[in-house]
């Protein structure tokens, strides 16, 4: 055998005995906690430790993030959640050590959706062998929020910490410094958490430095809202008023401040909803892609409801989800329309499924979320779409013209046991 052969042969066996060792003392393969320091500025609402969960492999650099949804808050009841409200902020308590193990946690071991399951009994894609990155959520500000603030009823006083950008930004922080580079990298996101994957994908993605990237944001839209328009133009506009303020969007370091600062040819920061457009300008070799249905009962009652007395004081449940959903397709529809052409940039908006209210894509399964119409199977064909760097495809655009609400299947009869009729996310 000549000096070179050896040399290689040698090579790989070293290789491989490494690669044995570092997987017989690292944790991979399964969920590990990481606490942020304090001097991070991270912190749950109740202003205890902000707690993430990494499950890695030894395989691969692709990454894919999962930004944690569930409700949102602008005043005391809300925030503190006790009743355990559909529209309340999530985990007010905090997120404990134990809490992808906890069933009664929204995680469920990761079965809460696709994208962290290892392995899933009823979807399989591509990012179940790639490094996860769970990002929880405990702040009540669709992880976009950088402020404390008072909020006062009968029963007394609470300091909330609306840190979800800080959160966010230290968990990117926290990736660039102990994960490899990722050769891909996908943020998503479910509900709330579709919001924050929007909204903090400047930051994560220019920190980690992914060599590729997409976004995939799952029924958390900001929808065009612009400060001179009128309810009626814009019917998201009270909504994002409220939060301006109470989630300090607007103040020197708040995120809206802060993205159309670094980005002014992306967006106006009179605008929330110009970001959602503007990201394809930002990373124009990125793929961006919003995806929600257009029947959805829960991100849009939590957008209107307590800001239109039509839908708060309906007659009826029919007339109450009549005025919802008016407002919400009004508001799908001024989105599309002002989403810049180009190849990097799409949507997948069925119409319906009999799961969680119509609320999100993403969360236990992807069945029952086709577009028959354009022969797009379900989501999962978005998400191959989006992650296909080749450059011969452009990202999806799809909007299901049909209003009929397909019955229920055995599927969506079988997660709707399992999650609730009512809604979780």
């Amino acid at each position: 055998m000549s000096l070179n052969s050896l040399i290689k042969a040698a090579s790989k066996a070293i290789g491989i005995s490494l690669l044995c060792s570092i997987a017989a003392q690292a944790a991979y393969l399964k969920w590990e906690m990481v606490e942020l320091p304090a001097s991070s500025g991270a912190s749950c609402g109740n202003g205890t430790p902000y707690r993430f969960f990494v499950n890695r492999t030894p395989f691969t650099s692709k990454t894919v993030v999962m930004f944690e949804g569930g409700g949102a808050c602008w005043e005391k009841g809300t925030c503190e959640n006790k009743a355990g409200t559909l529209l309340g902020a999530v985990n007010p308590d905090g997120i404990p050590s134990n809490y992808m193990s906890d069933w009664n946690r929204q995680a469920h071991w990761g079965l809460v959706t696709p994208f962290t399951a290892r392995i899933d009994p009823l979807t399989s894609v591509q990012t179940q062998s790639w490094n996860i990155v769970y990002l929880t959520y405990c702040t009540g500000d669709v992880h976009a929020g950088n402020k404390v603030t008072t909020y006062t009823d009968d029963t007394g006083s609470v300091a909330w910490y609306h840190r979800g950008a800080v959160n966010a930004k230290a968990v990117s922080n926290w990736m660039a410094a102990n994960l490899p580079k990722p050769e891909m990298l996908l943020l998503t996101g479910f509900s709330a958490g579709g919001t924050g994957s929007t909204v903090t994908f400047p930051y994560m993605r220019t920190t980690v430095k992914a060599g590729k990237a997409a976004l995939l944001a799952d029924s958390g839209p900001l929808f065009w809202a612009p400060r001179n328009s009128t309810p009626e133009e814009s019917p998201s506009l009270p909504l994002h008023n409220k939060i301006r303020q109470v989630w300090g969007l607007d103040e020197p370091n708040g995120l809206a401040t802060e993205l159309i600062t670094k980005y002014p040819q992306a967006g106006d920061v009179n605008n929330l909803g110009s970001m959602t457009a503007g990201l394809s300008k930002i990373f124009p070799n990125d793929r961006i892609g919003y995806a929600m249905f257009q029947e959805d009962t829960n991100y849009s009652a939590f957008s209107y409801e307590k800001f239109y007395t039509d839908i708060s004081n309906a007659p009826t449940p029919e007339a109450r989800l009549a005025a919802l959903n008016a407002r919400w397709r009004q508001d799908i529809n001024t989105m599309v329309a002002h989403l810049p052409a180009g190849p990097n940039l799409g949507y997948f908006l069925p119409n319906y499924r009999e799961i969680n209210g119509s609320h999100c894509l993403t969360i236990v399964t992807f069945g029952d979320t086709g577009i028959k119409e354009a022969k797009l199977a379900d989501v999962g064909t978005f998400v191959d779409n989006l992650l296909d760097f080749s450059g011969k495809t452009a990202v999806i655009r799809s909007l299901e013209q049909s209003r009929v609400k397909a019955p229920a299947t055995s599927l969506s009869d079988l997660v709707a046991q399992l999650i609730g009729k009512a809604g979780l996310f």
